[in-house]
């Protein structure tokens, strides 16, 4: 495995809805950097810090990765592994 790769992607909702998989710290990093300033918050925070931390080798990617996970379920941009976009898309078009 290479260093500061994830165990398991991060799929994320970006852009206008577009499912993004971040698949190491560097990925995490630039991400969340490019992220809005009006957006930013304590999870993101925490999560850039952590990033930071991991590039450093100071922590694991895989704590790295937990902070992501926090951070995207705050903001609602976390896409479930089990799901896919077009799976969730047929869901709402059921339900009613």
């Amino acid at each position: 495995m290479n260093r500061g790769q994830f165990e398991e992607p991060v799929t994320l909702l970006v852009g206008m809805g577009f499912p993004r998989k971040i698949e190491s710290v560097m990925e995490a990093y630039v991400l969340l950097q490019d992220w809005p300033a009006v957006s930013r918050n304590g999870a993101h925070a925490i999560a850039l810090n952590a990033c930071k931390a991991g590039i450093a080798g100071e922590i694991d990617p895989e704590t790295v990765r937990a902070t992501l996970v926090t951070f995207a379920r705050r903001n609602d941009i976390l896409l479930p592994d089990a799901v896919s976009p077009a799976a969730a898309m047929g869901n709402e078009m059921h339900a009613g």
